[in-house]
């Protein structure tokens, strides 16, 4: 009874990703004729306007990435250790802004550039601020829980051995909170080279980014070459994922070594 509960999930599946995934593919892997080649591919690290577009989105989204971990890592870190009281209310409030409408928060963040008269001085700045306010939910959340799930004993084993507050976070809290910052790099980088409506609207679409990129091919009709940029990003994040994904048991791992 249990497997037939399985149908539903199992059906929109291979309706709704593994579908896609394949159609995708068959445009990534030939042209408009639908004959077999690698020249979609070959655009990719040729052509001056993919390269730039990826050189932007690149630069964009490391900025970013590294500013949302700067702010978010104290911001967890004091949420999760320093025992303050309602720290769910505390988190609630960085969260709240991800159950308000994408399109709009950008919109009003826009309408206050623009009362600041920030707007029009650099649309690279702009769109990283809005990377920033957009995607730092996502690097808080998995640091606050890796925090919180962090053994209070090794810090203070590393406390009684004679280790100060800097050591003690560089070879004890820092490695235990990798997974959670591994995570919120993911979580932030990827999204952040994609994102297009940010770069349109506070950018003034004088930044192309690879989303925007993707999508002029395929409102071009050149769904080949969108669909091959696509194919690869979702290459990265695989082997990104995958690669990552050995520090989920490595962090305490990591602490443990660093002390004793």
């Amino acid at each position: 009874m249990r497997k037939h509960l399985c149908i539903p999930y199992s059906v929109f599946l291979v309706l709704f990703v593994v579908a896609p995934i394949f159609i995708m593919l068959f445009y990534a892997f030939t042209d408009a004729e639908n004959h077999l080649t690698l020249d979609n591919f070959a655009l990719i690290f040729t052509d001056i306007t993919v390269l730039s577009a990826a050189l932007a989105s690149v630069s964009v989204a490391l900025v970013a990435t590294l500013i949302c971990l700067l702010i978010a890592y104290p911001v967890a870190y004091i949420l999760a250790r320093s025992g303050i009281k309602r720290q769910n209310a505390l988190l609630i409030l960085f969260i709240t802004p991800m159950w308000i409408n994408f399109v709009m928060r950008i919109n009003a963040l826009k309408e206050f550039f623009g009362l600041i008269n920030l707007l029009d001085k650099s649309p690279y700045i702009n769109t990283i601020i809005g990377m920033v306010y957009d995607f730092l939910p996502f690097m808080i959340l998995p640091l606050y829980t890796t925090l919180l799930k962090m053994d209070k004993n090794l810090i203070e084993a590393s406390y009684d051995l004679g280790a100060g507050k800097f050591t003690t976070f560089v070879q004890v809290i820092l490695p235990m909170s990798m997974p959670g910052i591994v995570s919120g790099i993911t979580m932030v980088f990827m999204p952040a080279m994609t994102n297009y409506v940010v770069s349109d609207i506070l950018g003034r679409s004088q930044i192309t980014i690879l989303g925007k990129l993707i999508e002029n091919y395929f409102m071009q009709t050149n769904w080949n070459a969108g669909a091959a940029i696509s194919m690869l990003l979702l290459a990265i994040m695989f082997v990104s994922t995958w690669l990552t994904g050995g520090f989920k048991d490595d962090g305490a791992q990591a602490a443990r070594g660093g002390l004793w």
